[in-house]
């Protein structure tokens, strides 16, 4: 079997790419590894796919993917983990900022330790502290707190996953921030960390602005509710429905009594009447959106869907 298989999600990097899987390989045959490196277009507008091109024209390990139009990171990665042989896949992103040097002791984490994931900890950035450090570190508190995993750094790109992780986790969306967290609602709880390096930016620059964190933070209510209750919205939708529409018809029960036993004014004349009937009607509709939403649960054929352009070494 494949050693590793080093899957790297790009966008416009045409400079980075020749530097970075000439590191590769020569970290990689100084270890002994077998490997292969999948690079993920993903619609880049430079010549990106032409320098992926000419790269696996000189080293058969490189293989590429190039996506018609921009989909995102997850959708990259979850198309370069459908594709990936390996024993152990190693994630990292193509802009310098991972160091591949990180490579060979991330797979001994996997191996020895047996961890099914080993996250990548920048504990030193070189980012600007107002713009991404900061929200970084709320950002990554927040994730903590809901997700119940003690990881340092969420969002960074460079990671290592045992192959049936990876082939037992779907990626879309926004997700990519949360394969950890996916990994945990799947089964595979056992997640380490490991402080890397993290570099400056060599080549171009930063494809990601501050509504990334934004982003994050919904895509972390979502991945909580999926993951709690994607295979039983029931239990959600249904126990908060149950409650409002018991409250409605207590509240109209005691109005009720009231008119008809102690005389009190009209039962249409008091606002709890109106707040009755409102809960009722809410509980029941939470009640039939569980229902629809057990019949419906998690089964959209198109949710990864993507059109690919070229492959080239798959």
């Amino acid at each position: 079997m494949m050693d590793i298989s080093i899957v790297i999600p790009l966008f416009n990097e045409e400079e980075s790419l020749p530097e970075l899987t000439e590191w590769i390989d020569r970290v990689t045959s100084s270890n002994q590894l077998s490997y292969e490196v999948i690079l993920i277009d993903d619609g880049s507008t430079d010549n990106s796919w032409k320098v992926i091109e000419n790269l696996r024209s000189k080293n058969p390990h490189v293989k590429g993917i190039k996506f018609q139009r921009n989909y995102g990171k997850s959708a990259a990665l979850n198309e370069g983990f459908k594709a990936a042989q390996g024993e152990i896949i190693i994630t990292m992103d193509a802009d310098m900022q991972d160091s591949p040097d990180e490579i060979p002791e991330l797979r001994k984490m996997i191996l020895e330790g047996d961890f099914d994931i080993v996250s990548g900890w920048k504990k030193k950035r070189y980012d600007n502290t107002f713009t991404k450090n900061i929200p970084s570190k709320l950002f990554n508190a927040a994730a903590r707190s809901m997700s119940k995993i003690q990881l340092n750094d969420f969002n960074c790109g460079l990671k290592a996953y045992k192959k049936k992780v990876v082939k037992c986790i779907e990626v879309y969306g926004e997700m990519h921030r949360y394969i950890p967290v996916l990994a945990k609602w799947a089964g595979f709880k056992k997640i380490g960390e490991k402080v890397v390096e993290h570099r400056a930016r060599k080549y171009g620059v930063t494809k990601f602005g501050w509504t990334r964190f934004v982003n994050g933070f919904l895509d972390l209510m979502t991945i909580f509710f999926v993951g709690k209750f994607g295979k039983r919205p029931m239990h959600f939708f249904g126990l908060w429905g149950t409650l409002a529409f018991i409250f409605g018809l207590m509240v109209f029960t005691y109005l009720t009594v009231s008119k008809f036993f102690f005389d009190v004014t009209g039962m249409t004349d008091r606002p709890l009447f109106y707040f009755a009937i409102l809960a009722m009607i809410m509980g029941t509709q939470l009640f039939l959106a569980g229902f629809i939403g057990e019949l419906i649960s998690r089964n959209s054929i198109e949710r990864n869907n993507y059109l690919i352009e070229q492959k080239t070494g798959l």
